[in-house]
């Protein structure tokens, strides 16, 4: 983990800071008070210490800051297609969708700062005017470096650090654990479904820590590094013969009505792969793959989803 630890120091470095010094790309706190400077995807945020009214825009970022014990301090979500195991905020304010945030709704709230990342990272503009706006974005390139610095970010203004470090420690054993159940457990193929067509991710993409970080040896290594996968058939997957198969169902994620991922896959050509054949296809939690990825208790269930899916 040492990658991880050297990218967080020096994240740290520039993130923490009573703002006097903010600079021309700070966005300032409303009122005074001790604040702390945050650096963030998109500039620098200066955010009054300990804030009551947060609007969440990212379910990442929502599982963090319920993992720091600051649910109560999030007073507005995306409630469209807020995950099932996040259900303790369906009786916030519902601030629109994770892409179209609505930005009226919101300025009604008048929150101390918005905590924005992924789908909602293209509204940064529209949403800096109402308030202080920090962009929490992942880097899938490095995922668990992106899950600590993150963490550590909404930490950092409740004074909470410490408890970011026992929480990634949990994370690092759920992950150890799952590389060890990976060892001897052949290769994988991770899938999505989506609209009855299927795409295909490997080890450089948005899925790629099943691989890179979980250990899981890919049974096609020249995929396509894409948001959106690589297209491919049941024939590919019939060639391609994984041991093990894990799959995501997108329209399940979204709450949107289509064919199942299982019905998609339930077809001669699948059904003759080893995967098949040994009853090794995992269906993972579309909600935590999809909409919600790595962050601090999120990561610690996909870890041990894979690794059931090893067993």
């Amino acid at each position: 983990m040492m990658r991880r630890r050297t990218a967080l120091i020096a994240a740290s470095a520039l993130t923490l800071g009573v703002t006097a010094c903010g600079g021309e790309s700070a966005t300032p706190a409303a009122d005074g008070g001790e604040k702390v400077s945050i650096k963030h995807a998109q500039g620098t945020a200066e955010v009054a210490k300990n804030p009551t009214k947060v609007v969440v825009l990212d379910y990442g970022v929502l599982d963090n800051m319920k993992a720091l014990g600051l649910s109560d301090k999030v007073i507005g979500v995306p409630a469209k297609t807020l995950p099932s195991f996040q259900s303790e905020f369906k009786d916030r304010e519902n601030v629109g969708s994770l892409k179209e945030p609505d930005v009226e709704k919101i300025a009604e709230l008048a929150p101390d700062v918005i905590l924005i990342g992924g789908r909602s990272a293209a509204k940064y503009a529209d949403l800096n005017k109402v308030a202080p706006t920090v962009d929490l974005s992942s880097d899938a390139k490095d995922p668990l470096a992106s899950m600590e610095k993150n963490a550590t970010s909404v930490a950092e203004l409740y004074g909470k650090q410490d408890e970011v470090k026992a929480q990634v420690d949990e994370v690092d054993k759920a992950i150890e654990e799952t590389k060890s159940a990976a060892k001897n457990a052949g290769t994988g193929l991770v899938l999505l479904t989506s609209g009855g067509k299927i795409s295909a991710y490997g080890p450089d993409s948005r899925f790629g820590l099943i691989h890179q970080e979980f250990g899981v040896t890919p049974a096609e290594k020249d995929l396509k590094a894409d948001d959106h996968g690589q297209a491919v058939s049941n024939e590919f997957i019939a060639t391609t013969n994984p041991d093990r198969m894990f799959v995501i169902d997108r329209d399940a994620a979204i709450g949107q009505e289509g064919t199942s991922a299982q019905k998609v896959l339930d077809n001669a050509l699948v059904n003759k792969t080893k995967a098949a054949t040994n009853k090794k296809i995992t269906y993972l939690d579309a909600a935590r793959w999809y909409l919600v990825g790595t962050s601090l208790d999120n990561t610690v269930e996909m870890a041990n989803e894979v690794k059931a899916g090893l067993s």
